[in-house]
């Protein structure tokens, strides 16, 4: 196998994880009124999920 084709699996596994963790039985864990540092516990999940996928991202495509 070379490395573009392991690239792209764990790329669009990566991708089918995200469609999960950003769609709505996920989300609505987040959604009460709950926060975290004064900011609400939806949008801290929101924004640490994403800045950890666009880092997965990053492993993944530097990775040699």
């Amino acid at each position: 196998m070379n490395k573009h084709h392991v690239v792209g699996q764990r790329l669009a596994a990566l991708f089918f994880f995200g469609m999960l963790a950003f769609n709505y039985p996920l989300l609505s864990l987040f959604s009460d009124g709950r926060s975290v540092a004064g900011i609400p516990l939806l949008y801290a999940y929101l924004f640490v999920s994403w800045i950890a996928f666009v880092g997965l991202m990053a492993v993944i495509i530097e990775r040699k």
